[in-house]
């Protein structure tokens, strides 16, 4: 399906909720920054209260926070999971993302595809060589601190993805943006929001093997904290025409997160991190790009998901149909969990400039793909800001 325009997915329902998770007890209700108009507070007691607008809302959906706090959000019948663009909530589960949860989060969203998908319709440059991917130097922090882990719920169970902190134009110097790939966030055509959407910087900062990793405290895993996203916005191309092996959505498979730390804390994910990426929606063409390189926490076999990776080649182009965006292609031997990663380059004032994110790869492992960022990208990018420019 060729998008008659571009849209954007936006988030509707965004209330902070904190709430604290059954097997872990009372926890820390205070989900921390700013509330909006339709965000949780806190009353005198330290209670959450919902303001009741959001409650008539979630309850329009068929949605109790007790009952969802205790687990009706494994529920995934049909009616229950939310697909339109509007209709995204991420309640925080305070404590839901222990250790063994983060360890154990393998499933990826994404099916590997065909190795030659390209169609023969548009521009379309020959298979890349695999290019082995290296084992970032640790800690992750100092080699690549805008890059982290995103874990998330699907009906097949706990998932794992790939995220970068992006420079926010509406908060300099203190962005909550992450950037990740649609299917990271939204199932497509058939399916609806992932749960459970949460973002952790720097994930095993030390690159300890799993392993070293057995009996790992939460604060190991997490160092620089857990963030949960309180806003997403991904196309609606991705909506309308993504599916388990990218679809007709593929070139447009890329999202944008606004995070909330789970404990409460004053500093944005780019203070806390140190670190944001700008993002080029303007990016060279292919032949006037040297290298670019693909970053990201690759889970699938022969990888596990504990370590951070990264792929450096020089780009190809990939064309799935002849009237959609052509892709960037990379050579890569990096899996499943390694989606929705930044792919950087170094950017006109010498650092590092996100132009795309992981999509799809094939079952030989041995390339990997992404879209490459136009004026969909950067409507997405900017109405999520905006959403958010007044807290």
């Amino acid at each position: 399906m060729r998008p008659i325009r571009p849209a954007l997915a936006a988030v509707g329902l965004t209330a902070v909720l904190a709430l604290a998770a059954t097997a872990c007890g009372p926890g820390d209700d205070n989900a921390g920054g700013e509330p909006s108009s339709s965000a949780a507070s806190s009353s005198s007691d330290g209670k959450i209260k919902i303001p009741d607008d959001i409650k008539d809302r979630l309850k329009e959906h068929g949605f109790d926070l007790d009952k969802w706090k205790n687990g009706d959000w494994k529920n995934w019948d049909k009616d229950k999971w939310l697909r339109e663009a509007q209709d995204f909530i991420n309640p925080i589960i305070d404590g839901l993302w222990d250790p063994d949860r983060m360890k154990g989060a393998d499933k990826q969203p994404q099916k590997p595809v065909a190795n030659d998908i390209s169609g023969d319709k548009g521009v379309t440059d020959p298979t890349p060589a695999p290019v082995n991917a290296q084992a970032l130097q640790s800690p992750y922090h100092q080699s690549l601190p805008a890059l982290g882990k995103i874990l998330f719920d699907t009906p097949e169970g706990s998932a794992v993805c790939s995220g970068t902190v992006v420079k926010d134009p509406a908060h300099p110097g203190k962005s909550n943006l992450v950037w990740t790939a649609g299917h990271c966030v939204h199932a497509g055509a058939k399916g609806g929001w992932y749960r459970n959407i949460a973002f952790v910087p720097s994930y095993n900062d030390s690159g300890k093997t799993a392993a070293q990793l057995a009996g790992a405290t939460r604060k190991q895993l997490a160092p620089y904290g857990v963030f949960w996203a309180n806003g997403a916005l991904t196309s609606d191309q991705w909506i309308q025409g993504g599916g388990p092996t990218g679809g007709q959505g593929a070139p447009y498979d890329f999202a944008v997160l606004h995070m909330t730390p789970e404990k409460g804390s004053t500093k944005s994910l780019e203070e806390t991190t140190g670190s944001a990426v700008a993002v080029d929606f303007n990016a060279p063409a292919v032949p006037k790009i040297a290298s670019m390189s693909a970053n990201g926490y690759p889970a699938a076999a022969p990888f596990d998901g504990q370590k951070l990776f990264r792929c450096v080649d020089k780009p190809g182009r990939l064309s799935i149909q002849q009237n959609d965006p052509t892709m960037y292609r990379l050579g890569c031997t990096m899996t499943g969990g390694s989606s929705g990663g930044g792919w950087l380059t170094t950017g006109q004032d010498g650092q590092p400039t996100l132009v795309s994110n992981t999509s799809i790869g094939p079952v030989t492992a041995g390339w990997l793909a992404g879209p490459r960022l136009g004026k969909e990208a950067k409507d997405v990018y900017e109405a999520e800001s905006q959403k958010f420019a007044n807290q």
